[in-house]
């Protein structure tokens, strides 16, 4: 279970390398992530296009997917040595909620709630950028989602 920890701790990292090469050229890259009244007003402010809205939030599911498909799993079977379903749905549950409320306390709400670092220009009185059923939808994912999403990899991998 210790591994398990320290491999949520490592999807942390990727998680935050991800959000950190996202706004390297500021927080418009990340927009997406917004409700779409932000995401409109900073089209409107001539920030960004719709067009480059989806594009970045395409390549942004892909690398933030790619890990949680392949690398935990890796991590479960190949590093932990996980071999049934039980041990490998409750070690991989463990790192997708250590690295799901990072998400939601570090990302959304510290970094991007109480900093400037994810401010658009021309948007502030917009804050808090992430609210209402989005905030609701990320808390579900995370507490709810995460685990089935354990489940189902340890079934899958469980039939093999």
């Amino acid at each position: 279970m210790i591994l398990a920890i320290l491999e949520g701790i490592v999807m942390c990292f990727v998680l935050l390398i991800i959000c950190v090469v996202g706004i390297t050229d500021g927080p418009v890259g990340m927009v997406f992530f917004y409700e779409k009244e932000v995401q409109d007003k900073a089209i409107e402010l001539g920030l960004t296009t719709r067009e480059t809205i989806n594009k970045r939030k395409m390549i942004t599911f892909i690398s933030l997917l790619v890990p949680q498909f392949l690398l935990v799993p890796l991590m479960v079977y190949q590093v932990n040595g996980a071999s049934d379903f039980k041990t490998a749905a409750v070690q991989m549950t463990v790192i997708y909620l250590i690295s799901g409320l990072f998400d939601r306390i570090f990302i959304d709400w510290y970094w991007v709630g109480k900093t400037k670092a994810w401010i658009i220009p021309g948007t502030e009185d917009m804050r808090p950028y992430i609210y209402g059923k989005t905030l609701i939808g990320k808390w579900v994912s995370t507490l709810i989602d995460f685990p089935i999403l354990a489940v189902i990899i340890a079934w899958v991998v469980s039939q093999l």
